[in-house]
């Protein structure tokens, strides 16, 4: 998204000069970022770690509210990596530097009062679902609807036919048989509450269809081991895994069942039947009951404000309901068009060039705010 925004200022916009400085990929290095950090220095996940580098971040936060004064810089794009994004964009605009912000937090899920610290953090907010930004009306801050760069992406020059079968032979899948992509999380909490119940439903799965076969994407070598070892000793065949994007087991397959989350906005441009589920721990469920507002999950579902995809959440999220409506879901992918035209109502309904869209919104509020 950052180097989208970066390459679509300049092509947009020749005659303007754009420096660019802060923490970046590759491809935003590639097209002229000054980097002040280097980004692996800032992949932290989970809870326990972000509290052990805490006194590293409050340096690099200090060092870049510095160095942006220093360089006495424009404007302030965060993208992503919110928690650390929003406090300095917080100090910044305190400061009287203009702050945009790329990708809104979820707060249609839960936390809504949330909405009012960014609007307190940012100026303008760039939104990739169609109902996130009614969440910020009447505060002190634009957000715009701009698309989903996935979408813009994702789909480009594929052939979802040929390379199904080319997906197949690279991860060495039957050809001919019923292939099942299971995409449990990538981290370890993730799998440790899902990967449990979807080995499961793949034995029921298998007990009704002789030709089937089962692929787990790993983000990591670490998280294949975890995974292969669960099922090792599930004493359960038939399921290979590789380390890679998802996508490729979303192009070799015929169903999906995953967790929520972006994947399910992955096998939906795909155009891929799935079936979404997720389990918390018991405690983290009991106090999200009383903080979830949303109706649905299921990124499909909520793109649409219905559900097109079955979801399924904690007690629910059972073997023998899962083995159901994956087989259900198979059957409606083949039989009723009006599943295809809804994945591909989720596609029209975010692809719309988001970085172009950024691009545009973000120079008209250079223009108004810059003197």
């Amino acid at each position: 998204m950052g180097s989208g925004l970066m390459e679509n200022l300049r092509t947009q916009y020749p005659d303007a000069e754009f420096t660019f400085l802060g923490i970046g990929g590759p491809k935003m290095l590639g097209l002229g970022l000054e980097s002040l950090e280097k980004m692996d220095n800032l992949s932290i996940n989970g809870f326990r770690e972000p509290i052990l580098r805490l006194p590293y971040l409050i340096r690099l936060l200090r060092f870049l509210v510095e160095q942006f004064q220093a360089r006495k810089i424009d404007a302030f794009v965060g993208v992503d990596f919110n928690v650390f994004n929003f406090l300095l964009e917080r100090i910044l605009h305190s400061r009287n530097i203009p702050t945009a912000h790329y990708v809104s937090p979820s707060v249609y899920a839960w936390r809504e009062g949330r909405a009012k610290k960014i609007a307190r953090s940012t100026d303008l907010l760039f939104c990739l679902f169609p109902f996130e930004p009614q969440f910020y009306q009447g505060l002190d801050i634009e957000a715009h609807f701009v698309g989903h760069p996935l979408a813009d992406t994702i789909l480009s020059g594929l052939n979802l036919n040929g390379d199904k079968e080319a997906a197949r032979s690279h991860l060495r899948l039957p050809k001919n048989s019923t292939v099942v992509a299971l995409l449990p999380g990538s981290r370890k909490s993730e799998i440790h509450y899902m990967l449990g119940t979807f080995l499961e439903t793949s034995r029921r799965l298998k007990e009704s269809h002789k030709t089937i076969s089962f692929v787990v994407p790993c983000v990591s070598e670490e998280i294949q081991k975890q995974i292969d070892n669960q099922v090792a000793s599930a004493n359960f065949m038939g399921v290979s895994t590789y380390v890679g994007e998802a996508k490729v087991a979303l192009l070799a397959c015929d169903v999906v069942l995953s967790k929520s989350g972006t994947v399910t906005l992955e096998a939906a441009l795909i155009k891929r039947p799935m079936v979404v589920a997720y389990k918390l721990g018991r405690l983290t469920h009991f106090l999200l009951r009383f903080l979830v507002k949303s109706r649905y999950f299921a990124l499909p579902n909520l793109v649409l404000e219905r559900e097109l995809v079955p979801e399924f959440i904690q007690k629910d999220a059972t073997p023998d309901n899962l083995c159901a409506a994956l087989l259900r879901e198979l059957k409606r992918f083949e039989d009723d068009p009006g599943y295809l035209e809804g994945l591909e109502m989720v596609c029209d309904t975010l692809r719309k060039n988001a970085n172009v869209q950024a691009a545009k919104i973000f120079h008209e509020f250079l223009v108004a705010r810059v003197k």
